[in-house]
C-alpha cells in the first residue's frame, strides 16, 4: 500500500540558473543541501526541485519534448483576496507571466494563475474552506 502522501514536486526547467533566480526573486530561500545540476526549495513539510528538463526526462526514461498546458497546476493558498492579489504581484514582479489575473471563482473563492519562466503553472487563490495553518500548510474539511 502507498501512503497518502507527496513529498517532492521536481519541475523540468530549460535553464537551472534561470529557474533559481526567479524562485529566490519570489523570496525563497535555495536550500544549502546540494547536489550537481539541481536545486532545493524548502516549502513546508514539502520540497520543490529544479531539474534541467532534458536530464529529468532522460531519468524518466521519456522524451523531453512537449510545451502548453502540462495537465497540472501548483497552488499557493492565500488568507485573503488582499494578499492573492499581492501574490500574483509579486510574482510577476519576479518575472512570471500572469496567465489569469484574481477574480471571483465559481467554487466561492478568489484565484489567479501565473506561469513561471518554464511556463509551469501556479494557482494563488484564497479559499474559506483551504486557509493556511500557522505553519503554512492546509488542512481538508472533515
Amino acid at each position: 500500500m502507498m501512503q497518502p502522501r507527496l513529498t517532492l514536486v521536481t519541475l523540468g526547467v530549460a535553464d537551472l540558473a534561470r529557474a533559481v533566480r526567479f524562485y529566490e526573486a519570489l523570496g525563497w530561500t535555495r536550500s544549502a543541501y546540494a547536489a550537481e545540476g539541481v536545486a532545493f526549495f524548502q516549502l513546508g513539510g514539502l520540497v520543490l526541485s529544479l531539474y534541467p528538463r532534458a536530464a529529468l526526462a532522460e531519468d524518466a526514461g521519456v522524451a523531453p519534448a512537449g510545451e502548453g498546458f502540462r495537465g497540472f497546476a501548483l497552488a499557493h493558498n492565500t488568507g485573503s483576496r488582499a494578499e492573492t492579489d499581492r501574490v500574483l504581484a509579486h510574482a510577476v514582479a519576479a518575472g512570471a507571466t500572469l496567465v489569469k489575473p484574481a477574480q471571483e471563482a465559481f467554487w466561492g473563492g478568489y484565484s489567479g494563475y501565473f506561469a513561471d519562466p518554464d511556463g509551469a503553472l501556479w494557482e494563488v487563490a484564497w479559499n474559506p474552506d483551504l486557509l493556511p495553518l500557522p505553519d503554512g500548510s492546509v488542512r481538508l474539511p472533515a
